[in-house]
Formats: structure tokens, sequence, C-alpha cells
């Protein structure tokens, strides 16, 4: 279960930081609030899941599948680059989160 909140609380993060595009430095109003709220349910998630996982290791996850996420929405929403090395370096990410998965077994 504390692996399923991780997910969740990393998804939760993908939303974050996809929502601070949208603010416009805080401007815009909905998606402030958005982004706060999603900022805070990521934040809870995480909390609970390191209730019993090791901290290092969720908080790597949580790290890793919030940038994982960000950069492959970047992609698809903000046109950003999708080259090789941009792909290269997100499948280190998801080696590493992987390796971090096996580990605490």
């Amino acid at each position: 279960m504390a692996w399923l909140l991780l997910l969740l609380a990393g998804l939760f993060e993908v939303g974050w930081a996809i929502g601070l595009k949208y603010t416009q430095g805080f401007t815009q109003l909905w998606p402030t609030v958005w982004t706060v709220v999603a900022m805070a349910i990521s934040l809870g998630l995480l909390g609970i899941a390191m209730k019993s996982l090791p901290i290092g290791t969720a908080y790597a996850v949580w790290v890793g599948v919030g940038a994982i996420g960000t950069v492959a929405l970047g992609i698809v929403l903000f046109n950003e680059p999708a080259n090789a090395a941009r792909l290269i370096s997100v499948g280190l990410i998801i080696a590493g989160i992987v390796g971090l998965k096996l580990a605490s077994a």
C-alpha cells in the first residue's frame, strides 16, 4: 500500500509542477489554487508512505516519478524537445527507481 501511495504522491507532484507553469508566476487564481492543492496532497501522501518506506528510497522515488512525468508532459503540452539525450536521461531515472524498489524489497 505504501508504494501505491508513493506513486500517487509522485503523480500529484507532476500535477503541481505542471501547474506552476499555468499559474504564470501565481498571477492566475484557479491554476494557483489547483497547484497548491496538488502540492498539499503530494506532500501528504509522501509523508504517509514514509511511515513504512525508507526515507531515502521514498524521497528519491517521489522525485523521480515527478521528474519523469514532468518531462513527459513538458514534451506533450509545451513542445519541449524529445531528443535522444533527454530520453536516455529519463531512462536512467527509471532505472534508478526500479533499482531502489528492488533494493527495498
